[in-house]
């Protein structure tokens, strides 16, 4: 697999729960390096600018222009896997205290 990280903003089309349509939007690496040595795939969390309404599973990220944000951004609690191929770019990373808030999170919603 590509040499990708969990933590790392990537740039993604991502293909809309509807079942038709994308949008090219930044995304959150959830999966790990072991994940990664096995598969062709990656596992990714949404991200959007809408820090408006935060829902469950949600984590609004602070240090968004360290992480190479263009702008306010949470990283929301849709997960997706998909090929990875379908990355355009690396856009940044999250800070370890804005990806521990994101695991955290993410285990909540998950159930674990």
């Amino acid at each position: 697999m590509t040499g990708y990280n969990r933590g790392e903003i990537i740039l993604v089309e991502f293909g809309f729960s509807e079942g038709h349509g994308s949008k090219k939007r930044p995304a959150l690496i959830v999966s790990s390096p072991p994940y990664h040595a096995s598969r062709e795939e990656v596992i990714v969390a949404a991200m959007t600018s809408n820090v408006r309404r935060l829902l469950f599973g949600d984590t609004k990220v602070e240090q968004w222009k360290a992480a190479g944000l263009l702008f306010p951004s949470v990283v929301t609690g849709i997960i997706r896997t998909i090929k990875a191929d379908l990355i355009t770019r690396k856009l940044g990373a999250l800070t370890k205290p804005d990806l521990q808030k994101v695991h955290q999170h993410l285990r909540s919603a998950l159930g674990f």
